[in-house]
């Protein structure tokens, strides 16, 4: 269950919860900008378990609201259908109701009706099923307002703009934090997202309204999402091995809290990496600690930047590549949570390796032990 019975509040009625600690972690000399981020749940008979993710409703920067509407000659006073289909003032829908970075299908083909020829790359891209990738290139770094400034001339009535723009869609956090632990609150580990393309400051939606525009008096409207398929072993004795580079760190945190509230003596091992140890050991103290207390059994570290060579987490499983197919002989269930697009590839493709390497298997064989693993519920992944 990922809400009390007693409790109102889900997906279709988010809780406004109060952000009440805001924490970098990353240090000074980072390349990124890490935050721990804490939110009260009191009052909401909210309840989550480790594994389960937090949705939130984010809403846009006032900043970028403000020179739409003014890139489209409008005062945001205009009445609009919003995406729950109530009307609304246009500023508002722009500020909490509509994609406003991501050029939607819709504003390409209302741009190319109304530019003509002084968009024929964008018609040719947009027309072309097969060009989708070239499209995808040609947009990354390019936000709606890009394509309004460069084509001022162009008429938006309030209406048709909004028409054209996609539902603002809640983001989804996995939880860092145990209730055992931390009781009526959540912990998150947001990693900020800012960044410079054709001349201009970008900013993620969600990780900057976390980083700069919540705090006293702003609700920040949630949810709990639950994630039964990334739950710890109902064993409490079952070792597990957690693979969390960055801020895929943030659910073993949680397992950790869990299984120190819970005892019951399974081991537990974390891999973990980052770029720098001296400025991105995200939550070092804590992890530590728990090592030193007998909770964390194991602590493998990678900083892909501290040496001349690279070296990632799939490099420490190498390492330890013995070792860790004994804990899979031992009944031990492997979790990853992370970049899916490139390091949970690798970390797989590592896991398969240690397992025809230690027990000696071919390369099909130890992908049907690894498929194995995934149909008994051993192997789960949390990725994005």
């Amino acid at each position: 269950m990922s809400t009390d019975p007693a409790s109102l509040y889900s997906r279709k009625n988010p809780f406004p919860a109060a952000h009440t600690v805001n924490r970098r972690l990353s240090g000074g000399a980072s390349e990124k900008e890490t935050c721990h981020h804490e939110i009260s749940l009191a009052g909401s008979g909210l309840i989550y378990e480790v594994g389960d993710s937090l949705g939130v409703f984010p809403t846009n920067d006032p900043a970028l609201v403000d020179e739409i509407l003014r890139a489209i000659k409008a005062s945001g006073d205009e009445l609009v259908l919003g995406s729950d289909g109530v009307q609304k003032p246009l500023r508002n829908a722009l500020w909490k109701d509509f994609v406003i970075t991501v050029p939607s299908k819709e504003f390409l083909a209302a741009l190319v009706l109304k530019a003509g020829d002084a968009v024929a790359d964008i018609a040719a891209l947009t027309s072309d099923p097969t060009r989708k990738k070239e499209l995808e290139s040609y947009l990354w770094g390019r936000e709606v307002i890009d394509l309004l400034l460069a084509h001022p001339s162009l008429a938006w009535t309030a209406e048709e703009f909004a028409k054209c723009m996609r539902k603002l869609q809640p983001r989804l956090y996995s939880i860092a934090s145990s209730q055992k632990a931390v009781g009526e609150a959540v912990h998150l580990t947001i990693a900020t997202v800012r960044y410079q393309s054709f001349g201009r400051q970008r900013k993620g939606v969600a990780s900057t309204f976390f980083a700069d525009r919540t705090g006293e008096g702003v609700p920040v409207p949630v949810f709990v999402h639950t994630a039964k398929h990334f739950r710890l072993p109902e064993d409490l004795a079952t070792p597990v091995i957690m693979v969390g580079p960055g801020t895929g760190v943030a659910p073993f945190r949680s397992f950790l809290q869990e299984r120190k509230a819970t005892g019951g003596g399974g081991k537990n091992w974390l891999f973990f990496g980052e770029q720098r140890r001296a400025s991105d050991f995200l939550y070092e103290e804590e992890l530590l600690a728990l090592q030193k207390a007998g909770v964390l059994t194991r602590l493998d570290v990678a900083f892909s930047r501290d040496q001349p060579e690279k070296i990632y987490v799939q490099h420490k499983m190498r390492e330890a590549s013995a070792e860790l197919y004994a804990w899979l002989e031992a009944g031990a269930h492997f979790f990853i949570c992370g970049d899916g697009e490139r390091m949970a590839k690798d970390v797989d493709a590592e896991l398969h390796a240690i397992v025809a390497r230690e027990s000696g298997c071919s390369a099909e064989d130890a992908a049907a032990y690894v498929e194995a693993l995934k149909k008994s519920k051993r192997y789960k992944k949390d990725v994005y």
